[in-house]
């Protein structure tokens, strides 16, 4: 499965919660459901990943951590706040590179429809 596949379940996944759920929880609350929404949907689910860096000879232990990562393709970070800024998508472009991963996914569970707060940060790319 490729990233796109995934992110297009993990979209919906994620609208299933926010249909369910609504707005005004904590993103730990957003984080759990979607875990375990998109674990029965057969996805592998890594939950508060944790990644190390290397910058010369110096190894950063628990560099960043990430809330949560699908199939090791795709990183999602959850929010529950009235706005974002261009801080979470350069943030999500850092673990992008950090991780050698492609595709990201920033799901704002705060967003009235959840379509709009979906965003997409490609490596290499910011949409």
């Amino acid at each position: 499965m490729n990233e796109n596949e995934i992110s297009a379940i993990i979209i919906d996944a994620g609208l299933k919660v926010h249909r369910s759920l609504g707005q005004g929880l904590y993103e730990t609350v957003y984080e759990q459901c979607l875990n375990y929404e998109l674990k029965n949907r057969g996805l592998l689910v890594e939950r508060q990943k944790f990644l190390s860096i290397q910058y010369e000879n110096l190894k950063v232990e628990n560099a960043f951590k990430i809330d949560l990562l699908v199939e090791n393709k795709v990183v999602i970070e959850i929010k529950a706040q009235d706005a974002l800024d261009n801080f979470h998508s350069a943030q999500l472009l850092n673990y992008l590179k950090l991780g050698n991963y492609k595709l990201s996914l920033l799901l704002n569970f705060n967003s009235k429809l959840f379509k709009t707060g979906i965003n997409r940060v490609i490596n290499g790319y910011i949409k």
